[in-house]
């Protein structure tokens, strides 16, 4: 079984990590409200969808344009993505470049277009897309070494809330008090907004 620790150490972009400890259940604070961790979406919103992703989940990146347009067309939806890298090192490796990338203004964009990406994820894969955006990976490599404790400490916090949930796999969803396991598609993402918008 692949672990967290060796998740990082086997990553391009390594940096340490912390020894972890079994989490209780995340509170909706803990979950939705990670102060390091950009807000899509509406900031402001009345719901809030949490999706536990990986940037070579097949379903995440199928699915991605999906939430994507559901959030926009509803307007009133906060988006909090938690890198949750379940695939490996490169998966590590992307988390790491996007979540540094927000320090330069581009976490939205880093993170489009990591998940439109077609074939293998590699480190290469990676710069090429980001080069194709107009992101340099000298920055991101620099921001993601100045960033490097605060990265690692929300990869370690979305993974023990994803264990702690008991969620098995990518894509999972916590949206208001409600959890789901596995992809969502048009209709039961908006069900599932409708459903916590009137609790």
């Amino acid at each position: 079984m692949i672990t967290r620790r060796g998740l990082v150490a086997a990553a391009a972009l390594s940096i340490a990590a912390p020894s972890l400890s079994r989490a209780a259940e995340p509170s909706q604070q803990d979950i939705f409200f990670d102060k390091d961790i950009p807000v899509l979406g509406n900031p402001k919103g009345d719901v809030t969808i949490a999706e536990y992703f990986d940037y070579q989940c097949s379903f995440c990146k199928t699915y991605h344009p999906v939430v994507s347009k559901v959030v926009k067309d509803d307007g009133n939806v906060r988006l909090v993505m938690k890198d949750w890298p379940v695939f490996g090192s490169a998966s590590v490796y992307a988390a790491q470049a996007v979540l540094a990338s927000a320090a330069l203004g581009r976490y939205r964009e880093a993170q489009d277009a990591l998940l439109d990406l077609k074939g293998r994820m590699t480190p290469d894969a990676a710069a090429q897309a980001f080069k194709d955006i107009g992101l340099d990976m000298t920055a991101v490599t620099l921001a993601v070494n100045k960033n490097s404790k605060t990265i690692s400490r929300v990869l370690d916090r979305n993974w023990l809330q994803a264990e702690a949930l008991k969620f098995r796999g990518t894509p999972s969803f916590v949206i208001g008090k409600t959890l789901y396991p596995g992809a969502l598609d048009e209709a039961a993402l908006k069900e599932a907004i409708a459903k916590a918008r009137a609790a």
